[in-house]
C-alpha cells in the first residue's frame, strides 16, 4: 500500500508503482488529501499515469497536530480493514510520518523511499518527519551516498539500507520529451530569458517581515529580468499583501501541473527556490539554482549539480552574474549523482519483489 499526500510524493511514487505493476505485485494507493485541489493533486495523477487512488482520505489542511491526527485516524482504519503486507511511504510530509507511526503500531512493515536525508535543522517540520519515519522503517531506500551514511551513523542496520537512486529523477527523465519549452513560452507569452521562482517553506513565507524583504529582493531581480513565479497556496496571501505583483516584470501564476512546471524550470535562465525537489530537478536539467535556505538535506545537488545556498541579499548580484554568463557555485564533481539514471523505481521494485 502506497501512501501519498502531497505533490512531491506523487512524482516519487509514479515509477515505483509502475515497476511493481510490471512485476505483477498487488498494490493499492491511498491519497491522504494533504494536497487536495486539482492544481496541487489531481493533475499530477493524470500527467504521471498514476492509477486512480483506491482510497482518498480527503484530510485537507490544518495545523501540524490537527492534520497529523486526522491522518492517523484515517490511515489506521484503512490499514486495519485492508491489512496490507507492506506500507510504502515517500519523502518527509505529514502523511509520511502519520503512516509510519500507524503502521509500526499495527506491526505492519514500512518501506521509506528517500530515507536518510538530513538538513540537521530541527526547526523544519520535514526534518522531524523524516528522522522519525526512518526510525520506524524496516526497509530504507536512499537516494544518495551521504543518506546511507546518516542512517548508519544513527544506528540503522546496514542490511535494511539500500542505495537505489532517485525515483523523482526517473519521472523527470521519463518525461523529457514532454517538456516543450517553446510551446510553454508561446502559451504564457514568456520572454527568451526569465528567472523561475517558487517559495513555500514556513521560514520564508510565514513571517510578514521576511515576506516583505523577499518581495523587495525579487523586485531587484525583476529590474534585470522577468521573474515568473507560480504561487504556492501557502504563501499566496502573504505575497499579495507584500505587493509582490506590483513590479511590471513580476509574473505571478497559479500553481502549475508537473509537466508545465518542469518545462518552466527547463526553459529558465535561473531558478530561485526553497524546494528540495527543484534542487534535484535543476541538477539534472543543468539550470543554475539559487536556494533561499541556510541548509539543504540534498547536498549532493551542490557537489554534483547546479545548486547553491544563498541569502536573499545575494540574489540580485548572483542573477546579474548568471545573466552575464557566469556560473556561480560550480559543482565540485562535474557529474550527475550516482544512480540518478532513471531506474530507481525498478531497483526498488526488485528489492521488494524479492522480499
Amino acid at each position: 500500500m502506497h501512501i501519498v499526500g502531497a505533490r512531491p510524493n506523487f512524482v516519487k511514487a509514479a515509477p515505483v508503482v509502475a515497476a511493481l505493476e510490471a512485476r505483477g505485485v498487488r498494490q493499492a494507493v491511498v491519497h491522504t488529501g494533504q494536497h487536495y485541489d486539482d492544481r496541487m493533486s489531481a493533475v499530477f495523477f493524470r500527467e504521471l499515469g498514476l492509477p486512480r487512488p483506491d482510497v482518498d482520505l480527503g484530510v485537507g489542511s490544518g495545523s501540524h497536530a490537527e492534520q497529523t491526527a486526522a491522518l492517523m485516524v484515517g490511515l489506521e482504519r484503512e490499514f486495519t480493514e485492508r491489512a496490507p503486507g507492506l506500507v510504502i511511504v515517500y519523502g518527509d510530509v505529514n502523511s509520511t510520518l502519520a503512516a509510519g507511526l500507524v503502521a509500526a503500531k499495527l506491526h505492519i512493515p514500512v518501506a521509506h523511499v528517500e530515507a536518510g536525508l538530513r538538513s540537521f535543522d530541527w526547526s523544519m517540520p520535514e526534518e522531524v518527519n523524516r528522522r522519525v519515519t526512518d526510525q520506524l522503517s524496516d526497509i530504507l531506500f536512499a537516494t544518495s551516498p551521504e543518506a546511507v551514511g546518516h542512517l548508519a551513523h544513527e544506528g540503522v542496520d546496514v542490511d535494511r539500507i539500500h542505495l537505489v537512486g532517485n525515483p523523482m529523477i526517473d519521472t523527470l527523465l521519463g518525461n523529457l520529451d514532454r517538456f516543450d519549452v517553446a510551446a510553454l513560452r508561446s502559451q504564457l507569452e514568456l520572454p527568451a530569458k526569465y528567472v523561475a521562482a517558487t517559495l513555500h517553506r514556513p521560514a520564508n513565507v510565514d513571517d510578514p517581515a521576511t515576506v516583505a524583504r523577499l518581495a523587495a529582493r525579487l523586485h531587484e531581480v525583476a529590474d534585470q529580468v522577468d521573474v515568473v513565479m507560480p504561487v504556492h497556496p501557502r504563501g499566496a496571501a502573504a505575497f499579495e499583501k507584500a505587493g509582490l505583483a506590483d513590479h511590471p516584470r513580476m509574473r505571478l501564476l497559479e500553481p502549475l501541473g508537473y509537466i508545465d512546471f518542469v518545462t518552466l524550470v527547463r526553459g529558465s535562465t535561473a531558478v530561485v527556490t526553497d524546494s528540495g525537489g527543484v534542487q534535484e530537478e535543476t541538477t539534472i536539467l543543468g539550470v543554475p539554482c539559487l536556494t533561499l535556505r541556510p541548509n539543504t538535506e540534498r547536498p549532493v545537488t551542490i557537489t554534483h549539480g547546479t545548486n547553491r545556498l544563498v541569502v536573499d541579499s545575494e540574489l540580485p548580484g548572483l542573477v546579474s552574474k548568471i545573466l552575464a554568463g557566469e556560473t556561480p557555485g560550480t559543482p565540485a564533481i562535474a557529474d550527475v549523482p550516482p544512480l540518478w539514471d532513471g531506474h530507481a523505481g525498478e531497483r526498488i521494485a526488485t528489492i521488494l519483489a524479492d522480499r
